[in-house]
């Protein structure tokens, strides 16, 4: 049996219509792009512009934001390309089976898992922190054991169990809830900005770019890989500053790559799966930019609070009030980001388990709910275990390695699958290819290198660990492994 065995694009759809996995369509292109910006709009926009701002690129940090919403571009046509080719659930994963094979399918299946669980964890528990801030301005403190980084994260534990149910419910139910909550945080956003302008000093915008100064190395494990194997110094501000805020403000913008895991519950997905991957970029960029550009003129960069940098800049105005109202913005945002991930996650375990890469029975579909209810159970209690009770702080750029490496394997499958199937009706086409999907994946495999020692070190005990379930399972028990095929038919819609 060959490792690269490929999934056809006509089995991936017949697979669709199969009864007991069937997912309701109720998705329409507005509520993806709603979708997609309620993932990518979280902590990046409250804590990320004053980080990089202050500490490698100065007030030319907009430029930062900029180049990297370039690189995600690249990176968001190809997933857009892909997902109105192949509409069916499983994002990354399931367009890696159908243009680079099984193995290659199952790697980047496995990291789409660790990029989710990770992340939804991870913003869970900043969410209680946020929370307990919020709380705290308006006099409620909670008690320091059950809350964040006591000895277990309530909050977080509560927040993950009603987003479970909600996603259980269905997931028009649970975009519903996500459109509010986006509309809080998009409002919150808007006002902050158009606040923050009357206060803008010009002056705070010289010099635009900074000089560049050599900055004290990482060492050892914790040093970026390029820098490990290159033996380079680095340097803060000047235009390797801007690249270096580029390759750290990416992390803001991820989670665009969560609306294709949806294809298969959307209405009409050749048309509206492009308009809402590349349209909640575009909104996100916009934000990003001005916020950046209004925090970086309110307030000189060298003096920027890199941990806090909206709620400190009215502070520094004496505006402390401001401080609740964005510690209320980020509690909605955040919100929205855990339910995407969560949904993300159980789509990804979903398009797996059909394929019996994972057990079957994981991806049992409810009989009036029409959503895949065990694997949500499964997701909402192993996310709650880890937001609960583990220091993930560590581990977060974990999300972003898995992250990088599907970006990678999709533009590269984008060439595959153009070469082996040009007949394929496409939606969306990348423009300039093969250039720019050649492009996205230099630009992506450029800023994984740019993660540290250790990171790539526990990246590969994770892919080890995923080749061991492969072989020993996987591999043997697959619907191309066993010859168990799905012909494509007509099936008659599930009654009401």
């Amino acid at each position: 049996m060959s490792l690269f065995r490929t999934k056809s694009v006509e089995q991936s759809i017949a697979d669709t219509d199969e009864p007991e996995f069937r997912l309701k369509k109720s998705l329409t292109a507005v509520d993806l792009t709603v979708f997609g910006v309620g993932v990518v709009i979280g902590a990046g926009i409250f804590t990320l512009t004053g980080r990089a701002a202050h500490d490698v690129a100065g007030p030319a940090v907009v430029i930062s934001f900029i180049i990297a919403a370039i690189a995600c571009g690249l990176a968001a046509m190809c997933y857009a390309e892909f997902a109105s080719t192949v509409p069916v659930s499983g994002s990354a994963y399931t367009f890696s089976y159908a243009s680079l094979g099984e193995l290659f399918a199952w790697i980047i299946g496995w990291d789409l898992i660790l990029e989710m669980f990770l992340g939804a964890s991870v913003v869970a528990q900043g969410w209680s922190a946020y929370l307990g801030t919020f709380l705290q301005q308006i006099g409620i403190v909670l008690p320091e054991a059950i809350s964040y980084g006591g000895v277990v994260d309530l909050p977080a534990i509560l927040l993950v169990l009603v987003l479970g149910g909600l996603m259980t419910v269905g997931i028009k139910e649970s975009l519903r809830v996500n459109l509010v909550l986006v509309a809080v945080k998009l409002f919150i956003v808007l006002f902050v900005i158009i606040a923050g302008i009357m206060f803008i000093n010009p002056a705070n915008y010289t010099p635009f770019v900074p000089e560049s100064v050599p900055t004290e190395s990482a060492s050892g494990l914790t040093q970026p890989l390029l820098q490990f194997l290159s033996g380079l110094e680095p340097a803060t501000f000047g235009v390797g500053g801007i690249l270096a805020g580029a390759a750290l403000v990416f992390f803001a913008y991820i989670g665009f790559d969560v609306v294709a895991t949806t294809a298969e519950e959307t209405k009409r997905p050749q048309r509206d799966l492009p308009i809402g991957i590349i349209a909640s970029l575009v909104i996100c960029t916009i934000l990003y930019c001005a916020v950046a550009v209004v925090v970086t003129g309110m307030v000189p960069y060298s003096e920027l609070n890199p941990s806090a940098a909206l709620a400190n800049a009215f502070a520094f105005h004496g505006q402390t009030w401001m401080a609740t109202v964005i510690a209320a913005g980020a509690v909605a945002g955040l919100t929205t980001v855990v339910l995407t991930l969560m949904i993300g996650a159980t789509r990804i375990i979903f398009a797996m388990s059909r394929d019996r890469l994972l057990p079957g029975g994981l991806a049992k579909v409810h009989p009036r709910f029409r959503t895949p209810w065990v694997i949500s159970l499964l997701v909402t209690v192993i996310v709650a275990v880890v937001a609960g009770l583990t220091p993930i702080g560590v581990l977060e750029e974990m999300v972003n390695i898995g992250t990088l490496s599907a970006f990678v394997l999709v533009s590269i499958g984008v060439l595959v699958l153009r070469r082996k199937r040009p007949d394929l009706k496409r939606g969306f086409r990348v423009p300039l290819s093969p250039v720019l999907p050649v492009l996205s994946a230099l630009i992506c495999t450029y800023l994984m290198l740019n993660l540290s020692v250790e990171t790539w070190l526990r990246f590969l005990i994770w892919l080890a660990l995923g080749f061991a379930i492969y072989f020993a399972y996987s591999r043997r028990n697959s619907r191309l492994g066993t010859g168990e095929f799905l012909a494509p038919r007509v099936v008659a819609p599930p009654k009401k």
